[in-house]
């Protein structure tokens, strides 16, 4: 019967490209790169998906959104990677994360 989707026609959402520095002094967005990365430091170190944990549980913060709106995507084991953020238009993203680096 082909393959099942977990996404349908009707969820909106955005995934954004993030890079992680772990073992950093705070969590904080550091800077959105010219390739639309967000660079991002964790207080993690980046053992048992301890840093993954802790980029949800950021994000979910800084995007006012449920931690469960957020999956990591692509990049489990990676500094680089790809975030689904469900029921939120790119634009509210960016709008979002530019509120929080306080431009």
């Amino acid at each position: 019967m082909g393959k099942q989707h977990r996404f349908s026609n009707g969820q909106k959402g955005a995934a954004i490209p993030v890079r992680v520095t772990p073992r950093a002094k705070k969590n904080e967005i550091v800077e959105i790169l010219s390739d639309e990365t967000i660079k991002v430091r964790l207080t993690a170190p980046p053992v048992e998906g301890k840093a993954n944990e802790e980029l949800i549980s950021f994000l979910s913060q800084v995007l006012d959104c449920k931690k469960s709106d957020l999956e990591i995507v692509a990049g489990q084991t990676g500094r680089d990677k790809l975030i689904s953020v469900l029921n939120m238009e790119i634009d509210e993203v960016t709008q979002r994360i530019l509120e929080y680096m306080g431009d």
